[in-house]
């Protein structure tokens, strides 16, 4: 993902290679919207993948004043099933209202009180999935997995985050899981559309561009005619085929069809893919008109804005996306580039910082770098602050010890500090 068509002249081969410096930090945050609609509206961060809710059904019967036993009783297995049901009706409300903490106090609630049933972990995971904390979705949905491992929903579910790029992770090993669970999903519902274009995405993110993978996305478009979702995958594998002839006619009709935002997001998300910045804006634009607070329209359109070095536009749609998932290391990693863009260096370490109390292990390197704390220290020196260049370097070199460069500016900037 990416890469501007932008033409830089020759003689500029620092801002050349800054400019692809840019695009490399876009790049490590990007594959957080690649995904699916499978029910309704996105979920926050994750582009369009919304899976189901878990099916509950909330207890309507009056209640009554139970006598205080004498001695402890065993609970009653009529009442711990009704208040199971309860909680997980309370967590897909909350979730669908994206009150997220609520949602996960109240799955969390049913797990406790049946911890063998998949519906408690499953839901938990859709709302872990929904702030792209992927590591705790992924430890949910193997765990209602294991409790059910004929779980279509949970399967799909894991596949989707399991292709989610994580920096420093073993990509390969998860992206081959991922095809793996999206496998046993078309095996146990062969009549899954969902379930098809899940295994089609697992493929494409193991760089399978293959007449099979073609052949996953074709069978889901059969399945369900009606489902734009495949169609657009099913073109991008078209266009890395180079045959644009078939892939631009479902591109265009899944655009004419396209009635939802989510729907709109995953459009963006492949133009962007194939580096069609230009194109993927009024996309955008129309989804964020249907769903003023989607998220991931809002993280995408920022996206576009940091590659055209519109960092003011940037900054709004960041911090509108930070309003609605603000546990987003991505949205908050963008944000801090954004300010930097704009000069604004005190805003970036304040974002930075944000952002580090969010990061994976993985991701803490990063915020050591030139689009992060070392960014910012740069910036300080440039404008005459050494002191201030000074607490950023360390700070980067506290996420990244071993960055040389980091090393050798922050002894530069000590240097120029008034004794």
């Amino acid at each position: 993902m990416f890469g501007s068509a932008r033409q830089i002249s020759a003689k500029s081969k620092g801002h050349r290679a800054k400019s692809v410096l840019i695009l490399i930090s876009i790049v490590i945050c990007a594959g957080v919207v690649r995904a699916q609609e499978t029910g309704g509206e996105a979920g926050v961060g994750a582009g369009i993948f919304r899976p189901k809710n878990p099916e509950s059904k909330r207890n309507t019967s009056p209640t009554h004043p139970v006598a205080r036993p004498t001695r402890p009783t065993r609970p009653n297995p009529a009442e711990i099933e009704a208040k199971f049901e309860d909680a997980l009706s309370d967590g897909n409300d909350a979730r669908d209202a994206r009150k997220y903490a609520a949602a996960e106090t109240a799955y969390r609630s049913a797990i406790k009180l049946k911890p063998r049933d998949a519906r408690g972990s499953y839901g938990l995971g859709n709302v872990f999935a929904d702030q792209q904390r992927w590591d705790e979705a992924e430890k949910a949905y193997r765990d209602a997995v294991n409790a059910s491992p004929a779980n279509v929903e949970a399967l799909i579910a894991l596949s989707f985050v399991l292709v989610q790029p994580s920096t420093g992770a073993v990509n390969a090993k998860r992206f081959a899981d991922a095809q793996d669970f999206a496998h046993r999903a078309t095996s146990l519902q062969p009549t899954n559309a969902v379930a098809f274009d899940r295994l089609g995405v697992a493929m494409v993110a193991r760089g399978m561009f293959t007449a099979d993978t073609e052949a996953a996305f074709r069978r889901a478009t059969e399945l369900d005619p009606n489902f734009v979702v495949a169609r657009v995958h099913l073109a991008r594998v078209l266009r890395h085929l180079n045959r644009f002839s078939e892939a631009d006619p479902l591109y265009n009709s899944a655009i004419e069809q396209a009635r939802d935002a989510p729907t709109l997001v995953l459009i963006a998300d492949a133009m962007q893919a194939e580096q069609r910045w230009t194109d993927s804006e009024p996309v955008l634009r129309r989804a964020l008109d249907l769903d003023p607070r989607n998220p991931g329209a809002l993280f995408l359109l920022g996206r576009v804005m940091t590659v055209n070095k519109r960092y003011a536009e940037a900054e709004d749609a960041f911090k509108r996306a930070a309003e609605v998932n603000p546990k987003s290391f991505q949205v908050q990693y963008l944000l801090g580039r954004a300010y930097l863009g704009l000069e604004r260096y005190d805003d970036a370490f304040r974002t930075y910082e944000r952002a580090a109390t969010l990061a994976a292990d993985a991701d803490r390197r990063q915020l050591g770098g030139a689009f992060g704390f070392g960014g910012v220290g740069d910036g300080f020196i440039k404008s005459g602050r050494p002191r201030d260049a000074v607490r950023a370097y360390d700070r980067a070199l506290q996420l990244d010890p071993n960055n040389a460069d980091v090393q050798q500016k922050a002894a530069a900037a000590r240097a120029k500090v008034p004794q």
